[in-house]
């Protein structure tokens, strides 16, 4: 009897253990991927903050857009990243280092396609991720740089960028201040992109944002769409057509304005070129004296003193690696 009770025993033991082990399978299920569920559990935790960005071998198949030519300190940041080509997928990361010698982190808050922040760290750099539905990085940007430029925004720098300053302040400025690839706004606001802009400015102003769309369209109208600077030669793009000058500097012309404020004109005379380029060329840029300039007003025609009575009509020019978030961003700083 004792015998049989120890036999059932055993075999209750045993069925107990094989029941505790086809549980455990089971919650160890082989997924369709050949991958235990607590594999996948364990691998769909692996935080943003975990990918090594800087050996990422996810194809660069994102551009970044809106970034401006440079920042004042305190400007607001607005980027966007845009995928070539189409997908569902929108669990995106941006990622920042100070330097080339840090490693990525994660921007806290930045997970869209949208990146928003304030200029407040000159040289940070910045990249965005895109990540597939197993949390794998499946696309990247190339890293963007954040330039931060105060143009030495003292106060007395900020008197003479508002037209406040004192004649022998000025000083004669060479044609490489202007050296560069330029474009013009112009076709920006005949497309509506600076629309935000005057609309920025009737917030602050005595316009409506309407008035100041017509006062800038006779501003910045133009046919002459980009300006390549280089040396002394300056090539000018206008309605299919190039022409070249040689420029040689004719001194600057200090201007008041019927405000109050003041402005300079520095004034290039053509030396040699084709007879479709202007005899005179004049910059005007808010600044007095020798600076890299970061954006400028043209004036040109062959007349000097009647280029000088010109005060309505300013065709803008900005870098032409610059896009229109890029172009707005540097309109709303200034």
């Amino acid at each position: 009897m004792k015998r049989s009770l120890f036999i059932l025993l055993n075999i209750m033991l045993l069925s107990i253990f094989l029941v505790a082990c086809a549980g455990t399978k089971n919650q160890e299920q082989v997924t369709g991927s050949g991958e235990t569920d607590s594999e996948v559990q364990e691998k769909k935790e692996v935080s943003s903050d975990e990918v090594d960005i800087k050996n990422l071998d996810a194809p660069e198949d994102i551009k970044v857009e809106g970034l401006a030519d440079h920042y004042h300190t305190g400007d607001k940041i607005k980027l966007t990243a845009v995928l070539d080509g189409e997908t569902e997928q929108d669990h995106w990361h941006w990622y920042s280092r100070e330097n080339p010698n840090e490693d990525w982190k994660a921007v806290e808050g930045q997970e869209a396609k949208e990146f928003t922040g304030e200029a407040s760290v000159n040289g940070l750099e910045l990249k965005v991720v895109l990540f597939n539905n197993d949390d794998k990085p499946s696309a990247q940007s190339a890293s963007v740089k954040i330039l931060i430029n105060d143009h030495g925004q003292d106060e007395v720098s900020k008197l003479i960028y508002k037209g406040i300053f004192e004649d022998s302040q000025v000083k004669d400025r060479p044609l490489s201040d202007w050296e560069g690839d330029w474009q013009s706004i112009y076709p920006y606001l005949l497309s509506g992109d600076l629309d935000e802009v005057f609309e920025h400015k009737a917030e602050s102003g005595d316009m409506t944002a309407e008035e100041y769309k017509d006062y800038y369209t006779v501003g910045y109208k133009t046919d002459l769409e980009r300006i390549v600077i280089k040396d002394n030669s300056v090539t000018f793009f206008e309605n299919g057509q190039e022409y070249t000058g040689k420029y040689e500097s004719d001194g600057y012309e200090i201007l008041t304005y019927e405000k109050g404020n003041r402005g300079v004109r520095f004034i290039f005379k053509l030396v040699d070129g084709t007879e479709n380029m202007p005899k005179y060329i004049q910059f005007s840029d808010h600044g007095i004296f020798p600076a890299d300039s970061y954006h400028f007003h043209l004036y040109w025609g062959d007349d000097r003193e009647k280029l000088l009575e010109e005060v309505t009509h300013w065709p803008t020019y900005y870098p032409s690696n610059l896009d229109a978030n890029g172009i707005v961003n540097e309109l709303l700083a200034h």
